[in-house]
């Protein structure tokens, strides 16, 4: 298993150091998202400032963008990165779509399927100068006079992993992707029985095998050396979990371990701003279930043991104490006992 971590990054110059720092701590690849700051410019910094880590979005929200602007961006990162750029893609949730973006939501299955379609016929245009002619549901693409046509990629094309929670929109990572990235809140029974077989129904369905297929796993982990560390990382994990478990569109990550009361529950809270008490609602068992608990020197076993076999990378997240530094003995222990980290 190859293993990433986060580029926190306030301002996108603070990506140069946070991304060096990812690579000397020996993680393999770096990660931003779509949070209070765009996950696409810290990238072009974090790669004139780094050699050998791989780069990339998880995820940008690709539903409130176009084909031709994810197109533009994955193609110069690519050529920034030197071919180390992989474009990670999210759909996001109907409220912060039309609410937040101010955008349409409709019918987000067929309209994820399509723009990676669309994305990968433009690049088609330019890389291997093909016509453009994409004409689909949502988006069409027929345009592409020479003079705005980058040519072709030195580095060649950037892979696409998708991201998604339920099983519909893991199939379609499975169809059109290069990869699948599996959400923090799950379970290893989920991920067994819901998400690994819904990527090979969708592989099945693809017109064509795209291998390597890759499976990049984000994993929650409540660490730490003390009794005081342990506390306040639980805490941390509980509360994300509760958060997380408290929005409609994650509830089948829930339902699938029989727990679907404590979504209802969780999304009852939520309404009333409840955080704190929402976090009490999430008992051991099911923080054990879904996050990786321990001391900090058990968390490289115990991550392998959950994992091995079963994903490609994995990135470690750890709430209470979100910066890579903090996992990096963890790192350090997932390359000694694994040949593939």
């Amino acid at each position: 298993m190859k293993v990433d971590g986060a580029i926190l990054a306030h301002s996108p110059g603070d990506a140069a150091a946070a991304a060096r720092q990812l690579e000397e701590l020996g993680y393999d690849g770096g990660f931003t998202f779509e949070g209070p700051h765009d996950p696409f410019l810290p990238l072009a910094i974090a790669a004139e400032h780094t050699e050998r880590l791989e780069l990339s979005t998880a995820v940008a929200i690709a539903l409130v963008r176009s084909p031709l602007t994810l197109a533009q961006l994955g193609y110069d990162l690519q050529l920034q990165s030197r071919g180390r750029f992989v474009l990670g893609l999210g759909p996001q949730v109907k409220a912060h779509v039309e609410r937040r973006y101010g955008m349409t939501w409709s019918l987000p299955l067929a309209r994820m399927r399509e723009l990676v379609q669309a994305i990968r016929a433009i690049w088609a245009a330019w890389h291997e100068g093909e016509k453009l002619d994409f004409r689909g549901r949502f988006y069409t693409h027929t345009l592409m006079p020479p003079v705005l046509a980058p040519g072709s990629n030195p580095f060649g094309l950037p892979r696409i992993f998708l991201a998604g929670v339920g099983r519909r929109m893991t199939e379609v990572a499975g169809e059109v992707a290069d990869g699948h990235i599996v959400h923090p809140l799950h379970t290893r029974a989920y991920l067994d029985d819901v998400l690994l077989p819904a990527i090979e129904t969708g592989r099945a369905r693809a017109p064509r095998t795209r291998d390597p297929f890759e499976v990049s796993c984000q994993v929650m982990v409540a660490t730490g050396d003390d009794d005081d560390e342990m506390t306040t990382a639980i805490t941390a994990a509980k509360m994300q979990i509760a958060f997380y478990g408290s929005t409609p569109a994650y509830r089948h990550v829930l339902e699938h371990c029989g727990r679907a009361d404590v979504h209802a529950e969780l999304n009852r809270l939520s309404r009333q701003g409840a955080w704190v008490e929402m976090a009490a609602r999430i008992d051991d068992a099911l923080l054990d279930s879904i996050a990786i608990v321990g001391p900090r020197r058990e968390i490289a076993r115990r991550l392998l043991e959950r994992y091995g076999g079963r994903v490609d990378r994995i990135s470690p997240v750890a709430p209470a104490t979100p910066e890579p530094a903090a996992l990096a003995s963890v790192v350090a222990g997932l390359k000694s006992i694994s040949p593939g980290a």
